[in-house]
């Protein structure tokens, strides 16, 4: 099982397109690079969205095993996640349902990933469809499994289920909030889900323009975060930066 983040995790390429900045990582070799270099800045674990050969996001079993391959063999020791976003899903065009199920059969199996290609953990959205049917086969695979909490709505969700291998984590994610907004809407997140999983040390982040304010407040509060070109290609002050380990460097400045 994937080792707790004590302070910060990197999140290298999302859904970002290399055209948005050009230190975005597509290919394995491209991720194993940023991976090393941000876990050599201070990151304790990554998170990548495997693409394919057309740089699209991919669910693939060949295309997970080759991302997680790359970044585990530049990073050893160093715990390997990637997303399950539905939009990935190969069927992601033909609705929600569809992809689900696509998801769904495109998750399975990666249990037949050797140990060395096969995800530490997975994310997953509480706020898409078939997640606890997604939850269970991700653990029975031995991937760990955080859960994504975008909205009070998804903490109600949580509230008296876990995956039989219980959460890795719980990831409060802001996103489509402003900076002003950021904090009062994770407070209220957080609020609930201390109802709903008493006892939780969620992940706090955001994206964009939340993304500097939520790393400061989950210093403040002491939580674990995350940082990287997923999330913003900026730092605080608004200027450009040069790569994912760069906002590692940064955001752990705010610890100092």
């Amino acid at each position: 099982m994937a080792a707790q983040i004590e302070r910060i995790k990197a999140c290298l390429n999302g859904r970002r397109a290399a055209s948005e900045h050009p230190a975005v990582p597509v290919t394995p070799r491209q991720l194993a690079a940023a991976a090393s270099a941000a876990v050599a800045a201070g990151a304790e674990a990554v998170h990548v969205h495997p693409r394919g050969a057309d740089g699209l996001e991919s669910l693939w079993r060949a295309d997970v095993g080759a991302a997680v391959a790359a970044v585990r063999a530049a990073c050893p020791g160093v715990p390997v996640g990637v997303t399950t976003g539905l939009w990935a899903a190969s069927d992601s065009a033909g609705g929600a349902a569809a992809a689900a199920r696509s998801r769904q059969q495109q998750v399975a199996d990666w249990a037949a990933l050797d140990d060395g290609q096969r995800p530490d953990f997975a994310s997953l959205n509480l706020s898409e469809e078939g997640w606890q049917q997604l939850a269970e086969t991700l653990a029975a695979a031995s991937i760990g499994v955080e859960a994504g909490v975008w909205s009070v709505a998804d903490a109600d969700r949580i509230d008296g289920y876990q995956p039989s291998g219980g959460w890795l984590r719980i990831m409060v994610e802001v996103s489509g909030v402003g900076a002003d907004d950021a904090v009062g809407h994770a407070d209220q997140v957080l609020a609930r889900l201390a109802a709903a999983v008493p006892g939780a040390r969620p992940l706090l982040h955001g994206e964009n323009d939340s993304c500097w304010p939520l790393i400061a407040h989950a210093v403040r509060l002491g939580l674990p975060t995350r940082v990287g070109l997923e999330d913003v290609t900026v730092g605080p002050d608004g200027q450009p930066v040069a790569s994912n380990a760069d906002l590692v460097r940064i955001a752990l400045e705010f610890w100092r």
